[in-house]
């Protein structure tokens, strides 16, 4: 349900045509909300079908040119519903956890590679939000930012930077499991040799 409201939210920062929403989706929202170019597309018939959202009159001739939306009473009204409505969080759906605790039963191998190739991927998404929080939210501005946007890319530094802490501990506590063991070795049921 959350799709049709950031499409609202996007429009009434900037009216857009579909091709534009998509490059911001790409930018910005995409960080935290992805969506494919149909998805978009899909959406905003959805939306103007409603009544919520209305394509713009064009300036010139019409052959050619990308229709812009903007949003209409109904949109707006809409998206202040859904932005006071309470919802629960949700449950994280990590895979790669899922992939921990069952390598915890058939073992480790392969799995230092792919924690390897998360870390790799969290550490780039967590420069690329700092270089946005660099260029965006300059600290000599920080009182004439949006603080709500900051907010909403601070979570996203957040989130990156646990995962870029966890993924390495968890690499380091992997190295000891995939180490090879000495016969006289204490296993997890108890010493090798009991006297």
């Amino acid at each position: 349900m959350s799709l049709p409201h950031a499409i609202l939210t996007a429009l009434l920062e900037k009216p857009s045509s579909g091709l534009e929403l998509t490059r911001r989706f790409d930018k910005s929202i995409g960080f935290f909300w992805p969506a494919t170019h149909q998805q978009i597309y899909r959406e905003l018939g959805r939306l103007e079908a409603s009544g919520q959202i209305r394509a713009l009159q064009p300036d010139g001739p019409v052959r050619g040119q990308k229709k812009e939306y903007e949003v209409l009473p109904d949109g707006r009204a809409e998206l202040a519903r859904w932005t006071a409505e309470g919802a629960d969080p949700r449950a994280v759906r990590e895979p790669l956890l899922l992939r921990l605790r069952a390598a915890a039963v058939v073992g480790t191998d392969g799995l230092a590679a792919e924690l390897e190739r998360h870390l790799a991927v969290h550490r780039e998404q967590l420069a690329d939000y700092r270089q946005i929080e660099r260029r965006d939210f300059p600290a000599e501005r920080a009182d004439t930012g949006n603080r709500l946007q900051h907010a909403v890319l601070r979570a996203g530094i957040g989130l990156e930077t646990f995962w870029v802490q966890w993924l390495t501990e968890t690499l380091d506590t992997l190295e000891p499991l995939d180490a090879p063991t000495s016969p006289d070795a204490p296993t997890p049921s108890g010493p090798a040799n009991p006297s």
